[in-house]
């Protein structure tokens, strides 16, 4: 039944779950810990390719499989399934890495792309669960409430981990290099079964959707991408949620890019990792308000324009970053981050509902939750392969601007006229 409060709770608190890892892990600790190490006694252009490469290889593998899992968990009723399986291998993958010992970078970067590999795989059947348990009336609240819980319960526990990786003599780790290398490795565990204790309210109170019969199949890989062909067909046909679908996959790799790569970035150019990670932490309580203003601001300036500015803020941000030389100019930058990042998510979210058929929603927004997902392909290359190929990290990170220069350009010929209509 749809609008339980209690199944509603239940799924968003997966967002709860999850979010501690992309906090904590992709953005965190893993760059400081890869960097300072498992990659001791590496040059930092060398040990930033080594894990721009990482990120990009997650997001090509989760590429290749996703359409096919996708495929089969729409025509075999495994949504839920398939979202357990995936967010507990992640959780797993995280827990072992306080295991890896130091210098083994390679085992390092192998449990990360797993990591990341069950963190987004687990999410596209997240997102696939919510129609089915939110109203059209209600499927607004329930996401927001998922974003909501998600900033709070990574930012708390972030926040512990900062405590315990600065004070480990508090937690009787003692004091010394060793012990805070000894907190961060708690860190990993306790991330870990933070995302699957929190899967658990999901596992218990969110119901599997069922399938109808013109959905269901004897051959759901075969049937399923044979109905990804015809949506792809069908959205190339759709010219401006085409292009748009194009400018977003080259923006939000930009803007994914620097979340995972930021503190990887500082720590290359002479930063304090202890300073990089409480810039961290800034960005993600301030997302959290600035979300909802960035909404409002788009209400009134119109939704295109509010994504340009969004994307301004961006290449200001890039620019900035790379002239900066002290630990201030981080955390102002961390501040702007955090005013846009969620808003302009949001708003493109937005936007695209606004291009595409009202009744071929479900489809279409298929395509545009696997595009985000599988984002952070050309970005963390792209500065791995710049800084090691001129040994300066400053140009490494100069190359983000290219991807929203690039995608600001394609959204400039997405055309609103038909969208204003369907919206007026």
């Amino acid at each position: 039944m749809l609008d339980q409060r209690k199944t509603i709770w239940s799924w968003a608190l997966y967002d709860w779950a999850n979010s501690a890892y992309v906090t904590i892990i992709m953005a965190g600790y893993f760059p400081v810990f890869f960097k300072l190490y498992w990659s001791t006694g590496v040059d930092a252009t060398v040990s930033t390719a080594k894990l721009g490469l990482a990120n990009s290889l997650s997001g090509i593998v989760l590429g290749i499989l996703a359409p096919v899992l996708g495929a089969i968990a729409d025509r075999g009723s495994a949504k839920k399934k398939f979202l357990i399986f995936f967010a507990f291998f992640g959780a797993v993958m995280t827990v072992a890495l306080c295991l890896v010992q130091q210098g083994n970078w390679q085992a390092a970067a192998a449990l990360y792309v797993l990591s990341v590999i069950g963190f987004s795989g687990s999410l596209i059947f997240y997102d696939a669960l919510l129609p089915g348990i939110a109203s059209e009336k209600k499927i607004d609240y329930a996401s927001i409430l998922g974003y909501a819980l998600g900033y709070l319960g990574g930012g708390l526990l972030f926040a512990f981990t900062i405590w315990m990786s600065a004070q480990p003599e508090l937690f009787g780790l003692g004091s010394g290099d060793a012990a805070k290398a000894a907190a961060i490795k708690i860190s990993f565990i306790l991330t870990g079964l933070w995302w699957g204790i929190f899967t658990i309210p999901l596992m218990l109170f969110v119901p599997e959707p069922e399938n109808s019969a013109a959905e269901k199949s004897s051959a759901p890989i075969r049937d399923g991408l044979r109905q990804l062909k015809r949506t792809f067909l069908e959205i190339r046909s759709q010219k401006n949620a085409f292009l748009f679908l194009a400018a977003y996959w080259l923006y939000i790799d930009g803007i994914d890019t620097i979340i995972r790569m930021a503190v990887d970035y500082g720590l290359s150019i002479g930063f304090a990792y202890k300073d990089l990670i409480l810039a961290l932490l800034i960005t993600q309580f301030v997302g959290f308000p600035s979300a909802f203003v960035y909404g409002k601001l788009g209400e009134r300036t119109g939704l295109k324009n509010a994504i340009y500015g969004g994307l301004a803020v961006y290449l200001l941000v890039v620019v900035w970053a790379i002239r900066m030389t002290g630990a201030f100019e981080f955390y102002l930058l961390a501040v702007m981050i955090g005013l846009v990042q969620g808003g302009v998510q949001a708003l493109s979210r937005s936007y695209y509902a606004r291009l595409i058929p009202k009744e071929k929603a479900g489809e279409f927004f298929g395509f545009y939750n696997m595009i985000g997902k599988f984002a952070v392909v050309i970005g963390p290359a792209l500065i791995g392969i710049v800084g090691r190929v001129t040994h300066n990290s400053r140009l490494g990170i100069a190359a983000v601007a290219l991807l929203f220069i690039a995608g600001g350009v394609l959204l400039y010929f997405v055309k609103e006229e038909g969208c204003e209509k369907r919206a007026a």
